[in-house]
């Protein structure tokens, strides 16, 4: 996977191939699907949600720009796969899940993986974690209609927001950096993710 789909798909960052060499995938999907856990697709995890396909995964934790001892927001948990690598690039990292099933069956996966840091929230992720913010950089791993101003206001100064953006005819998956003169899109990406569901959303 790390080889093939990632380094040589782009991925230049060996941070992130490092960390995703070492969380076991396997772990964060059913039991059907063990066998697919390293292919480079997205798969079912129920209730409508997927596990992202580990090329988007990597893009996102790469333009995220994830350093140790950064606190991350990681929206919409899913699985918790994109939680374990936030983690293993050595973040604290709080990920919200507007499914409570979800979010425990990722709980339980996290801790059987070796993330029981990793602080797993229910609610609506499209208002991001204000209690919990500043944060140096906030992950969304669902497509919403325009950048979600709540997540923007809980950046840090230069901190990166890392979010697909457009609806079912087509997304952009932009990285937008609190500057002094207010959101800046450094650069963006197409991308094709399930749609952010709450008040910031759709």
């Amino acid at each position: 996977m790390v080889t093939e789909q990632l380094a040589g798909r782009g991925i230049v960052d060996g941070r992130v191939l490092d960390a995703m060499a070492r969380v076991p995938r396997e772990v964060f999907v059913g039991e059907e699907d063990r066998k697919r856990a390293y292919l480079d697709m997205p798969l079912r995890i129920g209730y409508g949600q997927t596990i992202s396909q580990p090329y988007m995964v990597a893009i996102i934790c790469q333009t995220a720009e994830v350093r140790a001892g950064d606190r991350v927001l990681d929206i919409g948990t899913g699985s918790g796969y994109q939680a374990a690598v936030l983690a293993e690039l050595g973040a604290e990292v709080h990920t919200v899940e507007r499914i409570a099933e979800l979010a425990e069956r990722a709980r339980e996966r996290l801790d059987r993986a070796g993330y029981p840091s990793v602080a797993v929230h229910v609610g609506d992720g499209s208002l991001g974690l204000p209690e919990h913010a500043p944060y140096n950089a906030i992950v969304v791993a669902a497509a919403a209609p325009h950048m979600p101003a709540s997540l923007y206001g809980q950046l840090v100064p230069r901190g990166r927001l890392v979010v697909p953006v457009g609806g079912p005819e087509g997304q952009r998956l932009e990285v937008i950096v609190a500057s002094p003169e207010g959101p800046a899109v450094t650069r963006s990406v197409p991308c094709r993710f399930v749609p952010l569901v709450g008040a910031e959303g759709f």
